[in-house]
């Protein structure tokens, strides 16, 4: 069958990507800088992307992307090979995203949008007014889950698909579906309570 030979094909590309990955990381844990230099080149524009999706503060990813290759670096020679390298890289990548996320405030956008024809009475009221939700929907979604939270985060503030979701947390694309669903009811629930109208 056609589509069975694209999967073979694919798998067999894959694993030619795995075998060269390995071969540099091996090289690396030798302490082969040009290998470590080809690795970083290979990598640092795809995990620079990847982390710009979970950090907080964009201004961090050139910090945590160091700390990854760095990671790598000092890692390589006690990889074992159970997996695909770059399962293993991004790994790294993702513990070092959510640890620096745990320890930085969070930032929501709050949108404010100019207003020129109101007068500065409107303008100032509609500020506070979003400003108060923003704090609103900050005490909301700290009542979550933690699983929970990431996939409202990573969604509606990171503009993550289902699936790079679903990469990022290492789990099923219907778990994070599942989260989500759980999530908003758990979300209207709140705010039904507190009498405030759903966001």
């Amino acid at each position: 069958m056609p589509t069975r030979g694209v999967h073979a094909a694919s798998s067999t590309t894959l694993d030619h990507i795995n075998d060269n990955d390995l071969a540099l990381l091996r090289r690396i844990a030798a302490r082969d800088r040009q290998a470590f230099e080809q690795l970083y080149n290979q990598y640092a524009c795809r995990l620079a992307g990847y982390l710009a999706r979970i950090l907080w503060q964009p201004d961090q990813v050139e910090d945590i992307l160091h700390d990854v290759m760095l990671a790598i670096w000092q890692q390589a020679p006690a990889y074992e090979p159970t997996g695909r390298v770059s399962t293993w890289i991004f790994g790294i990548a993702k513990y070092k995203a959510f640890k620096a996320r745990a320890s930085a405030p969070r930032q929501y956008p709050e949108r404010l949008p100019a207003l020129p024809n109101a007068p500065d009475e409107e303008i100032l009221e509609e500020g506070l007014m979003r400003q108060e939700r923003a704090r609103a929907v900050t005490a909301a979604l700290a009542t979550l889950r933690p699983e929970q939270r990431a996939v409202v985060e990573l969604t509606y503030y990171h503009h993550c698909s289902y699936q790079e979701i679903a990469a990022i947390m290492d789990c099923p694309v219907n778990t994070v579906k599942t989260r989500m669903l759980k999530a908003r009811r758990h979300l209207i629930a709140h705010f039904t309570r507190l009498g405030l109208p759903s966001l």
